[in-house]
């Protein structure tokens, strides 16, 4: 990563800084979106921004962004950075101000465009999908009505911390996601995806009101299940549902639609999802996410 966006300039990364007063890094105000891009083109972008701003106007961060600017900064941070595609983050700090809690609003954010390539993934890892395993850590309830993306992500550190503490002898086979499941043991969100399984036909993904991230590519996914005449439903559903399911898969919007063909519990008590492979509703939707980004 040798640019990074900082305020709309390129600025070389050992150059790129922020004040040691913006309530982004002393009071965890602000939000990120992290998406990618197809062929030099941020997908979904729109969506992305919409989320941004509603967090935005919730925390009382005045930022208002451009599309088309955006685009422009993107496409001139792939180049800076000798990148076609990349991983993007943006992320809108509250600013500089003073010392304590202050009631009104933040009227002068701090806009960073992070870049960097997208990750490399198994040719397997669409086909024999990843193990999900389960976690003790709990999600923990939204700040507000709903989670936003924000800069506080200590719950997500956490789990993967726990994670990586699991399968550090478990010689799991690729690398697993992580599953966080709410104080009342409903089934809730991976580390960094939503969660989807497959039973009878039906899709199913935890509601909302579990405390998950609304997802931008899991409402995409929903609205293409839609399309392609799947009924799906809304809920609250545990961790045996989740093993009795015959297809499960991960969303986000680095690496799309995931399979989930092993279940892995924290004593080592494992479940086989389907027949090891891709199931066929997972690779309809995935085909269909596709062909709707260009790929």
């Amino acid at each position: 990563m040798n640019y990074i966006g900082v305020n709309g300039v390129p600025t070389p990364s050992a150059e790129a800084v922020i004040s040691v007063m913006d309530h982004g890094f002393m009071y965890g105000m602000g939000l990120f979106e992290t998406f990618r891009t197809y062929g030099g083109q941020p997908f979904l972008l729109e969506r992305h921004l919409e989320r941004l701003r509603g967090g935005c106007r919730e925390l009382g961060i005045r930022y208002e962004a451009r599309e088309e600017l955006l685009r422009y900064e993107i496409a001139s941070l792939l180049k800076a950075n000798e990148l076609l595609d990349g991983y993007i983050r943006l992320t809108v700090s509250a600013g500089a101000g003073p010392l304590g809690l202050p009631p009104e609003d933040y009227t002068e954010p701090c806009v960073i465009i992070y870049v960097k390539p997208l990750p490399s993934f198994d040719s397997g890892l669409y086909t024999h999908g990843k193990q999900l395993w389960r976690l003790s850590t709990p999600r923990n309830t939204p700040e507000g009505k709903i989670r936003l993306k924000s800069l506080h992500y200590m719950n997500n550190i956490l789990a993967k911390r726990e994670l990586e503490g699991l399968i550090k002898n478990a010689h799991p086979g690729g690398v697993p996601e992580g599953l966080l499941l709410t104080a009342q043991g409903h089934l809730a969100e991976g580390i960094v995806s939503n969660l989807f399984f497959v039973r009878e036909g039906t899709l199913y993904t935890p509601e909302i009101g579990t405390g998950i991230l609304p997802g931008i590519t899991r409402s995409f996914v929903l609205e293409l299940a839609e399309r392609l005449g799947l009924s799906y439903i809304e809920g609250c559903y545990t961790w045996d549902e989740l093993v009795a399911a015959e297809e499960v898969f991960l969303t986000n919007s680095i690496q799309e639609l995931v399979p989930v063909t092993a279940l892995v519990e924290p004593g080592g008590a494992r479940y086989s999802v389907g027949d090891g492979m891709i199931g066929p509703v997972t690779e309809m939707l995935l085909d269909s996410y596709r062909s709707n980004c260009g790929v």
